[in-house]
C-alpha cells in the first residue's frame, strides 16, 4: 500500500464545501429546510391528570398563535409583523422584523382531544395544558386474529 499526500489549501470554506454539496445525506432530511428557520423550545411536563407544554415564544402577542388539534396532531404556529418607521429632517428609516415558527406533536392515546384545551401567554411563555383521560375512559386496544 502506497502512501499519498493530498495538498489542499487551508481555507475556511473548503473543508465542509464538498460535504455539504456532494458527499452529505443533509438534502435528505428536515434540517436542509430548516436552516434559517426559528424553532422555539418547550418544556413538556407530566402529572396524574394532565400533560402541561410549555413553549418559549418571546415577542409574540396573544392574537399571533394559532393551536388545533387534527388526526392526533397538536399543531401550534405563530406569525407576526412588526413594522417601525421613523422620520426624521432629512432621510425616513424603516425597520421590518417578521417572525414565525410551526411546531407538531403526536398526542399520546391518553390526551382528551374532546377536551378544552387550556392556553395561557404570559411574560413569552405560550403554557398549554392537555387534561388526560381517566382510566376508565381508555379505550381498549382491540386484537385481530389472523385466520
Amino acid at each position: 500500500m502506497t502512501l499519498v499526500k493530498f495538498k489542499r489549501p487551508r481555507l475556511p470554506w473548503y473543508d465542509n464545501m464538498f460535504t455539504d454539496l456532494i458527499g452529505s445525506d443533509r438534502m435528505l432530511t428536515d434540517d436542509f429546510f430548516m436552516d434559517n428557520k426559528w424553532v422555539p423550545a418547550m418544556n413538556i411536563k407530566e402529572t396524574e391528570d394532565l400533560f402541561e407544554i410549555e413553549v418559549a415564544a418571546p415577542g409574540f402577542e396573544k392574537k399571533d398563535f394559532e393551536i388545533y388539534i387534527e388526526n392526533g396532531l397538536l399543531k401550534i404556529s405563530a406569525a407576526c409583523k412588526d413594522e417601525k418607521k421613523k422620520e426624521e429632517e432629512n432621510y425616513t428609516r424603516q425597520e421590518f422584523n417578521y417572525n414565525s415558527f410551526f411546531r407538531s406533536f403526536t398526542l399520546p392515546e391518553i390526551v382528551n382531544e374532546e377536551e378544552m384545551i387550556d392556553a395561557t401567554y404570559n411574560h413569552g411563555i405560550l403554557k398549554l395544558i392537555l387534561k388526560k383521560l381517566h382510566v376508565d375512559e381508555v379505550i381498549p386496544k382491540r386484537v385481530i386474529e389472523v385466520h
